[in-house]
């Protein structure tokens, strides 16, 4: 017993001996910080702006303008500093004097712009230009091993060669200067694996290019892929190498992996060893997904055999107080970020992004177009073969990136395109971001439903890689709902991407930390610049849900049946989840006489594509309540979109809100130009000459809604003849008379004893169509604190936006934000809001509260501000200050009016040639002006 035990313990040991384990892997040591979050202060000096001409320390990573040196530029700016603003680094370092046998190298993450590096006074090489691409140097002769080494950087803002600033500093973002991502050794053995490129297809089959430096004979390269638990995937595998190899190629056949994508992203890890004699001299590990990509021309776009319509948005690398210069921390919100709107990818537009961004990318789950810096201008081919490459041998590996851009909006130089294969193991497919190329169009900005042949009508895949564009409030949601079916409903569409993600108001340490948007150039995000969430974000939450719910009223007689769509690629509905809650809603008279409930939905078994139906088993009683909410999760239980349904009809709301009882009936006095009504206190009058409201006094004082009802478009046409009055039981009646067939059809006031007045309204359109079609009062805006309505919210709509919003009772606080400008508060304040129940009008003085008893009525408060330069993003409004409308204004987007994105951004149409009043467009409003 003894003797096997000591004879196990000898093999053990012989082949742990051998192990991968035990071999060396490649060690790292930062010489700056990780990230923006984690930082190192160099020695710095900055040749030209602010705080130029002295030695001093700057944090690295960083921008050096967010620190308070040099001239923050736009890329459209003509730079007074160009070709004069430089910074100087420096920093003392040592390293481990068990390092002067290995191979080492210094990794620059990303340095704006020429680049040039000394160790120890001697230049570690050739001068490197491009600001978004890792490069590298072999340092391992210039190092002093165990004692001080000083590390002196010089970064030129602007570069030597002409077409890198073409590609990189006249676009349309931010140019910043400084090393603003890590740097940092790295040492291998001197015989070593320096990297390698892997391609895992959704059929098992996995290659590998293994790169080698320093094999001085014979030896075998073995690989063994992982799950990332640890359990091996198939047998190992391996070649074998001969001395003054530089590349290894290895294959095999893994069983059934999972596959990668952005429902289920699977990962898993290729450990490879360069084993010589029999030993493990050094090990490299990568992770990776299988997943094949697969462009098919006159047809569309496949992953894993499966045919994808892409919802997504571009990104840019930046935060407002850090610049370019960003941390893992900013990659993992901003992913969550995209993946809760719904989308399923992101452009890195216009360069490649960090590496912990396809990190996250990989593990959370997103497709990604990566992207070749060029805007309208492009690399020549000598900088830019090297850039395509540098980009390549950082990025291949990730699962992710499905597609490789070369450059945008012209800023294509062909002659790289062939570098694209042939450094790309998996040859994913490539495009010219806003041109045709090879089959796919990806042309910007296309108009909805564009043509006769061309585009979504065409014969290539379409494929916009910006298609809406968020300027201000415009663009990005709104539109996006006929664009998206549209795009789903045609099999020649891709999908396409959102531009852009975020505002990108950068910090003016120059200007006491003032937000500077560059005027319009900015403020183009679905985010604020802090990520503060616009109306936009839930509206695509909303229209890009995999979960498509076929909209459909709730009646006394629901059978607790939705039909929906699975508009998922790769998962069963089955594999979802599903509840439903019950609310009663508070109003300002009372509360809600019956508690919340809640419950589970089965999921049902419904492949991706396919239509099939939610059934709810909903408790005894639940036409009682006032709302239905369903909610869908996803295989994470991570919410995917809560849909409101209203229970309660506007007039069972206002039924039990309104009270016309009193003691005493109103009184009414005639002057020349005047109808004064005494009803329980609160004086009204009303104008003889137009029927309007003219004033409101009760025992509290004056409340100053007046003007109105006046009709948003046609109000001076009305036809008003003359103002009568009688009583109806105890209720005074004020009726308006207009002549035949004009603009307002009719005008009836009620003053009930209570107190209370109700207002119907009938009108018609002028002609067939109408932007405003509604009817306004005036309020003094400086009065008003806030609105406590029931209706859709929290966020405003406009006619080509109204998803994303739900039925609740929101408390809003007033605010005068101008979207995408800066130091802003969201939700927005002024605006239109859907689906309005009822409205409580918080002032300083004294509340009023405003029923609607019609359906589909938009309540408006007040008209938002508008920055300097509107284009299509500042829609009309009518007159007045609060308004009751039954159709409002769509909103454009900076390079198109409504009317070019979308059936939804037409005019409002309403025809009725014989203007029948039983067909004509009506208002009914209570007013409650008793102060409570």
């Amino acid at each position: 017993m003894k003797y096997c035990t000591i004879k196990f313990l000898a093999s053990c040991l012989l082949l742990l001996a051998s192990c991968p384990l035990f071999a060396q892997q490649t060690e790292k040591l930062y010489l700056s910080g990780t990230g923006s979050d984690h930082t190192v202060n160099w020695q710095f000096y900055c040749t030209a702006g602010r705080n130029s001409g002295k030695w001093t320390s700057i944090p690295v990573p960083s921008n050096w303008e967010l620190q308070g040196f040099g001239k923050y530029n736009y890329g459209l700016d003509k730079d007074s500093l160009r070709g004069k603003e430089s910074g100087m680094y420096k920093y003392e370092f040592k390293v481990p004097a068990s390092w002067k046998t290995k191979n080492v190298q210094i990794v620059f993450e990303g340095s704006m712009t020429d680049t040039r590096v000394k160790i120890n006074g001697t230049s570690a090489g050739p001068i490197h230009q491009g600001s978004f691409y890792r490069f590298k140097y072999s340092v391992a002769n210039l190092l002093k091993y165990g004692e001080i080494n000083l590390l002196e950087v010089t970064v030129d803002k602007h570069s030597a060669n002409a077409s890198v600033n073409g590609a990189e500093r006249k676009g349309d973002f931010w140019i910043f200067g400084g090393i603003y991502r890590p740097v940092y050794l790295e040492a291998a053995p001197a015989q070593h694996i320096s990297r390698v490129a892997v391609s895992g297809k959704a059929s098992g089959t996995f290659s590998a290019n293994v790169f080698l430096d320093g094999i001085n004979g014979s030896s075998i390269i073995s690989g063994q892929i992982y799950t990332l638990s640890g359990q091996k995937l198939g047998a190992p595998f391996q070649t074998s190498v001969k001395k003054g190899d530089t590349i290894a190629r290895l294959q095999t056949n893994a069983p059934s992996p999972q596959l990668w994508s952005p429902e289920f992203p699977n990962l898993y890890q290729v450990e490879f060893s360069l084993i010589s004699n029999g030993k493990a001299i050094h090990v490299l590990k990568q992770k990776f997904g299988f997943r094949t990509v697969d462009f098919r021309e006159h047809d569309g776009i496949y992953v894993n055999n499966v045919k994808i319509k892409f919802k997504g948005v571009n990104r840019h690398s930046f935060w407002p107080t850090t610049g370019r210069a960003m941390n893992e921390t900013f990659s993992i919100a901003d992913v969550k970020l995209i993946k809760d709107m719904n989308m399923n990818a992101v452009r890195m537009s216009h360069y490649p992004p960090d590496d912990h961004f396809l990190d996250v990318c990989d593990s959370l789950g997103l497709f990604v177009l990566d992207e070749l810096t060029g805007w309208h201008n492009y690399y020549d081919t000598q900088v830019g073969s090297k850039l395509v490459k540098e980009m390549i041998d950082k990025d291949v590996n990730h699962p992710s990136i499905v597609i490789w851009d070369n450059g945008n909006e012209g800023g294509f130089n062909f002659d790289l395109d062939h570098f694209f294969t042939d450094y790309d193991i998996q040859e994913r497919p490539l495009i010219h971001p806003w041109a045709i190329y090879k089959g796919i169009n990806t042309q910007h900005y296309i108009n909805y439903d564009y043509g006769t042949y061309t585009n979504l009508h065409g014969h290539d895949v379409t494929f916009p890689t910006e298609f809406l564009h968020g300027l201000y409030d415009g663009g990005a949601g709104a539109g996006l709902d006929d664009f998206w079916e549209l795009m789903w409903r045609t099999p020649l569409s891709a999908g396409g991407f959102i531009w852009a993600f975020a505002d990108e108001d950068v910090v003016r340490t120059d200007k006491n930390g003032e937000l500077d948007s560059d005027g319009d150039h900015a403020p183009d995000g679905i985010l604020g610049p802090y990520h503060e969430k616009e109306g936009s974000y839930y509206a695509i939450k909303e229209i890009w849900c995999p979960v498509h719910m076929e909209p459909r009223e709730i009646t006394p007689a629901f059978n607790g049946k939705l039909r929906l769509e699975n508009r998922y690629f790769y998962t069963n509905l089955k594999q979802c989840t599903f509840s439903y809650k019950l609310a009663a809603f508070d109003n300002p008279y009372k509360k809600a006489t019956v508690a919340a409930k809640t419950g589970s939905i089965a999921a049902p078994d419904v492949a991706p594509g396919q239509f099939g139906y939610l059934q709810m088993q909903l408790p005894s009683g639940w036409q009682n309540y006032d709302a239905l909410y369903v909610t869908a999760y996803d295989v994470n239980h991570h919410e995917l979109f809560t849909w409101s349904y209203p229970l309660s009809s506007h007039d069972k709301i206002a039924a039990g809100m309104v009270n016309t009882a009193g003691s005493t009936k109103p009184t009414i006095k005639e002057t020349d130009s005047l109808y004064q009504i005494n009803a329980n206190g609160i004086a009204i009058d009303f104008n003889r000459n137009s029927g309007l409201l003219v004033s409101v006094k009760n025992a509290k004082g004056i409340i100053p809604l007046t003007k109105g009802p006046v009709l948003a478009e046609g109000g001076e046409k009305t036809g008003f003849q003359k103002l009568s009055y009688h009583f109806d039981g105890d209720s005074l009646v004020v009726e308006a008379a207009f002549e035949k067939k004009a603009n307002q059809a009719a005008l009836k006031w009620t003053i009930y004893p209570s107190g209370w007045v109700k207002m119907n309204v009938k009108y018609w359109p002028i002609g067939e169509e109408g932007n405003l079609l509604g009817v306004s009062f005036s309020y003094p805006e400086k009065d008003v604190k806030g609105v406590t309505y029931l209706g859709n919210g929290p966020y405003r709509v406009w006619k080509n936006r109204l998803k994303g919003t739900s039925l609740n009772v929101w408390d809003k606080t007033y605010n005068n934000t101008i979207t995408g400008q800066p130091n802003v508060e969201y939700p927005e304040f002024k605006g239109y809001y859907s689906n309005l129940y009822w409205m409580k009008l918080n002032t300083i003085t004294q509340p009023i509260t405003i029923i609607c008893d019609s359906r589909d009525v938009f309540m408006r408060l007040f008209t938002p501000a508008n920055p300097k330069k509107v284009y299509n993003t500042a829609p009309a409004f009518p007159s007045g200050d609060i308004s009751f409308m039954n159709g409002i204004t769509a909103i454009g987007t900076k390079s198109q009016k409504p009317d070019k994105i979308g059936t939804q951004g037409f005019p409002n149409k309403y025809f009725d040639y014989y203007k029948d009043i039983n067909m004509a467009l009506s208002i009914t409003l209570y007013f409650d002006f008793s102060g409570r």
